[in-house]
């Protein structure tokens, strides 16, 4: 994995199957994530919810052709001008459950008051559940319906690679806010324990904002949901 500003990472010996690269993204700083199959060169940005170009640039700096988008919820800092870009590649959107889909349907309104242009309505080609698999090139991963910061929240994993992308589910040090319509903390909290927790410690998270870290380190430090206070 690396920052959107650093070089392509060569590699002599026989590549990971998966590669990513985080964008951060729209005024949020939110981490729109490029991740790719390294045998097809053929990728999927996650939650790519603004600055479209800085996006495709960092794809074709890697060489990587976009198939599909991917979305974890319904923010508008996730998500808002998803469709654009989908419509712009020609390209189908994957997530999140259906039941952010009121959220999807506030993204002109909701993007007017967060700073992010072009904001835009959409409807994914494919609603995602929990236990559904997505593709991208010939990786497979695993969905998770983990509710709570909102209600058709998903996280996608990929084992092998022990890469879970998280969205607002949980942070360094921090979990999601729950004030929103449809949050609850309690819901929260047992999607992160008996949805994340599970995929194992050494399994690496990417955010939806902020740095990446650990499940392990969240159980050992995280004072929302650390084994400690739990």
């Amino acid at each position: 994995m690396d920052g959107a500003g650093s070089k392509p990472h060569m590699q002599r010996m026989s590549k990971p199957p998966l590669q990513a690269v985080i964008v951060p993204v729209t005024p949020l700083q939110q981490n729109a994530t490029l991740i790719w199959c390294t045998e097809t060169m053929r990728g999927a940005f996650t939650d790519p919810g603004g600055d479209l170009d800085r996006l495709l640039e960092v794809a074709r700096e890697r060489g990587v052709t976009i198939e599909k988008l991917l979305v974890t919820h319904g923010h508008i800092d996730h998500c808002g001008q998803t469709g654009v870009l989908a419509r712009r590649l020609g390209v189908p959107i994957e997530g999140p459950h259906p039941d952010d889909r009121f959220w999807i349907e506030m993204n002109p309104v909701v993007g007017a008051q967060y700073g992010v242009p072009g904001a835009e309505a959409f409807e994914p080609d494919r609603w995602l559940h929990d236990g559904d698999q997505v593709t991208v090139g010939k990786l497979v991963l695993d969905v998770y319906h983990c509710p709570g910061h909102t209600p058709g929240h998903v996280v996608f994993h990929h084992p092998p690679s022990k890469l879970a992308i998280v969205g607002d589910v949980l942070f360094q040090g921090s979990v999601g806010r729950t004030d929103f319509p449809k949050g609850d903390f309690a819901t929260l909290v047992r999607s992160i324990t008996t949805r994340l927790w599970p995929l194992g410690n050494d399994t690496v998270f990417v955010p939806g904002h902020g740095p990446v870290s650990t499940f392990g380190r969240e159980r050992q430090t995280n004072p929302f949901v650390g084994d400690a206070v739990l």
